[in-house]
């Protein structure tokens, strides 16, 4: 890792560690979570966090904040943010943040390449790359979870929630799908139904 990036992910760990800051996203960590139990049909379920909670000492280029929450057991296959540098920390559970094919264009190049696993843990003592993990644009990655547990994660990026972009890789087809997580309506942000379904449910 590079060292002015391993310095925005200890700004960012230093800020997450707070009580006071806890104390504000654990009402958004519940409401994600009572969606996913209301949603047993899910593998995900997401909100965005407003910014003003983390207060003035985000990295500059940070411009939205979200709550994942990961069913125990999901696959949610591979995806990519064309748009967005992602900065993900485990808040509760486990999971493996598997990432290939690095600033790869080509979908096809993207499936021949291996998966690199990075298992993330909640611990507070465990080291920084225990915890976090920071996601380029255009990298495919794709969460796993175990089946003990769901699992929760605080994930940052570099674009507005209303524009975060994610491609997804629909391997039978061979062909990209593009979605927004969130969308404007009304001058106001609004989840794009805040949930991916299992496959083939």
């Amino acid at each position: 890792m590079e060292p002015e990036e391993r310095a925005r992910l200890e700004k960012l760990d230093a800020i997450l560690r707070s009580d006071e800051l806890r104390a504000k996203i654990y009402p958004v960590v519940d409401r994600v979570c009572a969606a996913l139990s209301q949603q047993p049909e899910a593998l995900m379920t997401w909100e965005p966090i407003p910014l003003e909670i983390f207060g003035q000492g985000l990295p500059q280029e940070i411009r939205s904040g979200w709550v994942f929450v990961l069913h125990a057991g999901a696959d949610t296959g591979a995806e990519r943010h064309p748009n967005s540098h992602q900065r993900m920390m485990t808040l509760h559970g486990t999971g493996d943040m598997r990432v290939r094919g690095l600033h790869d264009e080509s979908s096809t190049r993207a499936t021949s390449s291996p998966w690199k696993s990075n298992v993330l843990v909640s611990e507070a003592s465990a080291p920084l790359e225990r915890r976090w993990i920071s996601i380029p644009p255009n990298v495919w990655h794709r969460p796993v979870v175990g089946n003990d547990a769901d699992w929760v994660v605080v994930s940052f990026h570099t674009v507005p929630a209303e524009e975060l972009i994610e491609e997804k890789l629909d391997e039978a087809e061979g062909e990209l799908k593009r979605k927004k997580y969130v969308e404007e309506e009304g001058g106001r942000s609004k989840n794009l139904k805040g949930r991916m379904e299992r496959m083939g449910e």
